[in-house]
């Protein structure tokens, strides 16, 4: 219910935040989707690592990527009991979910700060990575733009 109101009273920036392989990462509001509790998932041969199956969810087929996985910050040990499985806007024409660790709330940009210490952008950094942001305490939230990612070649090509 927050989630629907928070879209539907957007003024400013909004993000979904999540948590993966240890890490604080934003997901734009306006292109997140539903949020799933993580289901049965049937392997798909030759794939990536990263990209677990798919996945019924609402009587329709979803991919399903381990976000931590994909971005190269996995940790081995960890913990799946909060984990989630968030869906791209259905605007974004993607039938894809990631797994995150755990849900962390929603944030808006009277809570973060833009961290502009953050190193300039460099030619290895993939376009859906957006700025990098801190919270009161100091944490670090990075802004993964889904949209970007959803066009992203590497994201798309799931056979390994």
């Amino acid at each position: 219910a927050r989630l629907q109101e928070a879209r539907t009273q957007q003024r400013g920036k909004s993000w979904l935040a999540v948590e993966c392989g240890g890490r604080g990462l934003l997901f734009p509001l306006r292109e997140a989707g539903e949020i799933f509790a993580v289901s049965t998932l049937m392997p798909v041969p030759h794939t990536h690592r990263w990209f677990l199956g798919v996945a019924n969810l609402r009587g329709h087929l979803h991919g399903v990527v381990d976000l931590a996985s994909f971005l190269g910050v996995k940790a081995a040990d960890a913990p799946r009991d909060q984990a989630r499985l968030v869906g791209f806007n259905a605007a974004l024409e993607l039938n894809c979910t990631l797994l995150v660790e755990r849900l962390s709330g929603l944030r808006s940009e009277t809570q973060l700060t833009a961290d502009t210490s953050a190193p300039a952008d460099s030619a290895e950094r993939p376009a859906f990575v957006g700025a990098l942001y801190r919270d009161a305490a100091g944490r670090a939230w990075q802004e993964l733009n889904l949209a970007e990612l959803a066009a992203d070649e590497t994201f798309l090509r799931v056979v390994g």
